[in-house]
């Protein structure tokens, strides 16, 4: 069985971005994960230890994005995906997607968003 539990537009200010400004001034990040696990025992059981704690998860997202600048939000979400992917074993698939708004790149744009998809194990 696959389940997805998904978080949706959590939102941080940080300091990344390929411009020395953009990492001095800094800006809202916002990020979506879809995590594929099978939390069927976990809900038949009722127990929280059988799932995927959302709220560590949005924890070491936090500190991933506070942890270091990057110029890329390829990276961003890439490390993401790759220390969920570590951390919690039964997640066999995991989709992120980084989203940056007011990017400076001389237009209006609503936001520029990189997503990475990755299985456990691949």
């Amino acid at each position: 069985m696959t389940n997805i539990i998904r978080i949706k537009n959590a939102i941080f200010y940080a300091y990344h971005g390929a411009l020395a400004e953009e990492q001095n001034i800094g800006g809202v990040f916002e990020a979506d994960l879809d995590i594929y696990t099978d939390f069927s025992e976990a809900a038949a059981k009722d127990n929280l230890k059988l799932t995927i704690n959302y709220d560590e998860v949005y924890k070491f997202i936090y500190k991933i994005v506070h942890g270091k600048k990057y110029y890329l939000i390829e990276t961003l979400a890439t490390l993401i995906a790759d220390g969920l992917l570590e951390k919690y074993k039964n997640i066999s698939k995991i989709a992120v997607r980084v989203r940056k708004h007011h990017v400076p790149v001389g237009g209006v744009l609503d936001y520029v968003e990189a997503e990475v998809i990755k299985e456990n194990g691949k």
